[in-house]
């Protein structure tokens, strides 16, 4: 669908915002990256060849069974036992001295037996966020070959956990501040334009609603309830979509008594179409300038509970977590420097992006 002239302009101007234009692509290239997290680090393996057939682990569940195991529960891709078994082609012999069986079978055959081999292809990163590794000393370990970031307290890959918990976080402020901003433009696009007692009743129920302690709301549920994400959202919407009511009442207090909206009611245009269709996009400038403040007002609000304890489960991939471990560390550095640059990262891209977005739609300013 082409665009309106309007729209032209607008993506001319943010493409000749070069910082933002850029940032959007560095950020697009980022989160894409991370929406691929299961594929670029876990703890299954992406492809097997078993018998000449080809298994997808990182996608399905496979039993121990179906690679000539013993268990019926999933099979720990990460034990040699198993890694034999798929190997050799399901040997029993595997399941008594893997290395040995793993060794002949380099061979073509085992005690007589012959193999049919298989293999296992891994992630670049052959670890989840919940990993536990076995890292041979305490933890959290230091970067090295095999974890490029360390490891947590808990013997966890960092590397695992900042790509998984750079696509939550990204992905938790988005929702979050899309449904804020839907709802509030709406109640402030009502109040500024019917004004009086709309007004004034929703500015009482505001100000009664804005001083609702957040935080301890967010306590008092933690301790009833198991956190989870879509709670946490709904949480945070609940208490967050005034946060953009005022913005968009000002501005529809002002336009409407501009002589298009008079004319387009003396024409019988209907309400809502003279609200969204007319009023709204001259709002939209001052709104988009509120955007960046809400997306990374929302990703610091995750970060503080997950820091605080109130967020995320401890096992969520949270950055709060993390930074939380560097406190807790400080022998360990290279926590503290994974956290503040993947935050700093993100929120800068973050907010080059919106700014660029704000002046495109902003008439006054046009870039060379």
């Amino acid at each position: 669908m082409a665009l309106s002239p309007l729209n032209q302009r607008r993506w001319r101007n943010f493409k000749a915002n070069r910082r933002a234009w850029w940032s959007l692509w560095v950020f697009a290239a980022l989160f894409g990256l991370s929406l691929f997290a299961e594929v670029l680090a876990n703890d299954r393996p992406l492809l097997v060849s078993f018998r000449g057939e080809f298994h997808t682990p990182f996608l399905r569940f496979y039993p121990e069974t179906a690679f000539g195991g013993d268990f019926r529960t999933e099979a720990a891709y990460r034990e040699p036992e198993v890694q034999c078994l798929i190997e050799t082609g399901g040997l029993e012999a595997c399941l008594d001295d893997p290395e040995a069986v793993r060794a002949e079978a380099a061979s073509g055959s085992v005690a007589g037996e012959a193999v049919s081999r298989g293999w296992i292809l891994w992630p670049p990163i052959p670890y989840s966020y919940t990993t536990i590794n076995d890292i041979g000393g305490a933890a959290p370990s230091a970067p090295d070959a095999g974890h490029w970031l360390g490891t947590d307290d808990t013997a966890r890959d960092v590397l695992a956990r900042v790509i998984y918990g750079f696509r939550l976080s990204v992905a938790f402020a988005l929702v979050v501040t899309a449904l804020t901003s839907a709802i509030g433009i709406v109640a402030g696009a009502v109040q500024g334009y019917f004004g009086g007692w709309v007004d004034l009743v929703f500015q009482r129920v505001i100000e009664i609603w804005g001083a609702t302690p957040t935080l301890y709301i967010i306590i008092i549920v933690a301790a009833i309830w198991q956190m989870n994400f879509w709670l946490l959202v709904g949480l945070m919407v609940l208490f967050g979509w005034t946060s953009l009511i005022g913005v968009v009442r000002a501005e529809f207090l002002r336009a409407r008594n501009f002589e298009y909206v008079r004319a387009a009611r003396a024409l019988g245009v209907k309400d809502r179409v003279i609200m969204f269709r007319h009023v709204l996009p001259n709002a939209m400038v001052a709104t988009l300038t509120m955007a960046p403040f809400l997306v990374t007002g929302t990703i610091g609000s995750l970060a503080a509970l997950d820091f605080l304890g109130f967020g995320l489960p401890a096992s969520a991939p949270s950055l709060g977590e993390l930074t939380q471990q560097a406190k807790q560390n400080l022998q360990a550095p290279w926590l503290a420097f994974t956290a503040f640059t993947t935050f700093a990262l993100m929120l800068s891209l973050l907010v080059f992006i919106f700014e660029g977005v704000r002046d495109a739609f902003d008439p006054r300013k046009t870039f060379q």
